[in-house]
């Protein structure tokens, strides 16, 4: 497989899902809700298998789409010899958690189901996303196999629905510990913007006030699951992001690396970056995440 370097820089001035000619939109990874449905990206030539990035969007758990500008770094690995598989799933106004874990899940399953037709290699799949995305990554790399995180109803219970690799962009882990983490970096949020309050986005999404249910919130926390067999994971996230506090990626990253080793974790601190932001996707850091995915997957 071809490890090239992109000839034009991987940015959103250079990815289009528009532009790309070899594409099929709008699949059915699952039938219970109109969100379950994926879009698939092909290299520009060859006949694969092609190891597979699996993007999983963000947007606080209620917002963001599988075609929206999230996308962007993950098109570029198309010139790197990769397929891409771009997810919508459950958002929080439509279904609380574990549904939209599941329906992740159900989608690598889905996959790993329909490799032969589409041209996948099953035992090469990444999982790639931002913020909620980025925390649903994490949550694909470690809940392997983990029954209350797998609803089989949903299709394709022969299949696993364990991934090969993670990349966590600025993804949340430990909901409780969020404002006092962004209060001890200088970000405190405004009144009425915290994260343990009834209407947060992390309270919409385990369908009450965190703060009341802490139990639930370690449930939906992806360090509760860290053991060993889990994938490598590169994690980056800004030290000035207001939204979710890089102490979060901190943590995840000691953590993993006390179970799995320092050689299957990456943790990368941009410096000064915000949440998101041109810092991730400069075609510096976006070689750097590829140069990760190639280690790992071919």
């Amino acid at each position: 497989m071809s490890q090239k370097q992109p000839a034009v820089h991987p940015t959103g001035r250079r990815s289009n899902p528009e532009q790309i000619q070899r594409k099929q939109l709008e699949i059915a990874y699952a039938a219970l809700s109109p969100a379950q449905k994926l879009d698939i990206y092909w290299p520009p030539e060859g006949g694969g298998p092609f190891p597979l990035i699996l993007h999983i969007h963000g947007g606080a758990f209620l917002g963001g789409d599988k075609r929206d500008t999230q996308l962007n770094p993950m098109l570029a690995g198309l010139e790197y010899g990769y397929a891409v598989v771009s997810i919508n799933y459950r958002l929080s106004g439509e279904a609380i958690f574990p549904a939209l874990v599941h329906d992740v899940k159900a989608a690598i399953r889905w996959v790993r189901a329909n490799a032969t037709i589409y041209q996948f290699d099953p035992q090469k799949i990444a999982a790639w996303g931002g913020s909620a995305g980025g925390y649903l990554a994490l949550m694909a790399g470690v809940t392997a196999g983990i029954v209350d995180l797998e609803d089989m109803s949903l299709g394709n219970p022969q299949q696993a629905a364990h991934v090969q690799a993670v990349v966590d962009w600025f993804g949340p882990t430990d909901f409780l510990k969020m404002d006092e983490q962004l209060t001890a970096s200088g970000l405190k949020p405004e009144p009425g913007e915290e994260h343990s309050g009834p209407d947060s986005p992390e309270s919409r999404l385990l369908g009450r006030q965190i703060t009341l249910v802490p139990e639930l919130v370690r449930a939906a926390n992806p360090e509760s699951y860290i053991r060993p067999g889990a994938p490598p994971f590169l994690i980056q996230h800004g030290t000035r992001d207001g939204t979710v506090p890089f102490q979060q990626s901190v943590s995840m990253a000691e953590k993993l690396t006390r179970v799995l080793g320092k050689e299957k974790v990456e943790l990368s601190l941009l410096d000064g970056a915000g949440h998101g932001g041109s810092e991730f996707q400069t075609p510096e850091n976006v070689r750097k995440v590829f140069n990760f995915l190639n280690r790992h997957l071919k």
